[in-house]
């Protein structure tokens, strides 16, 4: 920057609209000055170009301008993921967007990410948190949740904690699937779970427990949401149970892993074998054949996450669970 060319200053913003310094500051930070001392205040800043100084303006407002998404899984699995991750963070991005927050991106996929991640949330480097893809009796809720910073989850948060949370009714929308399997005449329905330290992959194995009920024994496989295991549990099921007519896979990547074993193994899909998945991928309109899916509105579980983590950040109440419909989308697959 040359000299002479110093960026404008609250003083600059001052003599320009011929106010005190202080109601400048009392301005910028949103508090209450009298509506022709604002208006001459805006009109001051729009002219000379002024930006407010973020570290100076925290100091007044004890925040930050910063919302963490924290996402307690690897690089390779956020960044590989067909959909969910992205359009989790774009819903999430667009509401912060709409509001004037800052989205940090966390991943906390190993054990030193995390403990970085905690002291950075308890240190107050941002105003809250969002947590999604949770395991098990996750150690990182109770500790931001006891350090009083506010914070969400996509899921029910296993354990003693409580936090609110923004999910989509798995459940209910995995036992539609089996019982569309069961409407179309199958007899002999199996599933490849997500897994079980997530509240997914439980809530899902029991909609399809519960659409069973004592009309049909349970055929379990065991799968972790990814491509890969979806082909391992296909083929142990084509190995250990040689009657199967269905499949639901608790997510369309393992039901894409599924698809690719049976068309490898000569199976007719849906001739010998139906497949529905869980999520509703871009893919799994463009699979052959297309993939009847449970759809779930992730862009929009994103927008709510945020909105009610900034309404907890702003002392507002919310409600502890907000529950998103899962809708069948039935494609050629079944």
């Amino acid at each position: 920057m040359a000299r002479g060319d110093r960026r404008p200053t609250l003083e600059t913003v001052a003599a320009r609209a011929g106010v005190s310094r202080a109601t400048v500051s009392r301005v910028i930070n949103d508090q209450p000055v009298a509506p022709s001392s604002r208006r001459a205040v805006e009109c001051a800043i729009a002219e000379v170009g002024y930006v407010p100084n973020q570290a100076a303006r925290s100091l007044v407002t004890h925040r930050t301008g910063l919302i963490a998404l924290v996402l307690p899984e690897s690089s390779t699995r956020v960044f590989s993921d067909d959909q969910f991750f992205p359009r989790l963070i774009q819903g999430v991005s667009q509401e912060l967007d709409d509001e004037d927050e800052q989205l940090v991106l966390m991943l906390a996929g190993s054990e030193a990410s995390r403990d970085r991640i905690e002291r950075s949330a308890v240190a107050g480097r941002v105003d809250g948190v969002m947590l999604a893809s949770l395991h098990g009796a996750d150690a990182l809720s109770a500790v931001l949740a006891k350090s009083g910073i506010p914070v969400v989850s996509n899921e029910r948060v296993l354990g003693p904690v409580e936090v609110p949370s923004v999910g989509v009714d798995n459940r209910g929308g995995a036992r539609t699937a089996v019982e569309h399997l069961i409407a179309s005449g199958r007899r002999r329905i199996a599933t490849i779970t997500g897994p079980p330290d997530m509240i997914a992959g439980r809530d899902r194995l029991d909609g399809y427990l519960d659409a069973l009920g004592d009309s049909q024994e349970p055929v379990v496989a065991a799968g972790d949401f990814t491509r890969a295991s979806g082909e391992a549990a296909m083929k142990r099921l084509l190995d250990e149970e040689p009657g199967i007519d269905a499949v639901f896979a608790a997510s369309d990547l393992m039901a894409e892993g599924a698809l690719h074993v049976l068309r490898q193994s000569r199976f007719r899909v849906p001739g010998d074998v139906a497949l529905v998945g869980f999520d509703d991928i871009t893919r799994a309109r463009y699979t052959e054949p297309p993939l009847t899916t449970v759809s779930q509105p992730i862009d929009g579980i994103g927008r709510q996450l945020a909105a009610q983590l900034l309404r907890l950040i702003a002392g507002e109440a919310v409600e502890p669970a907000i529950t998103l419909t899962a809708e069948l989308v039935v494609r050629e697959s079944s």
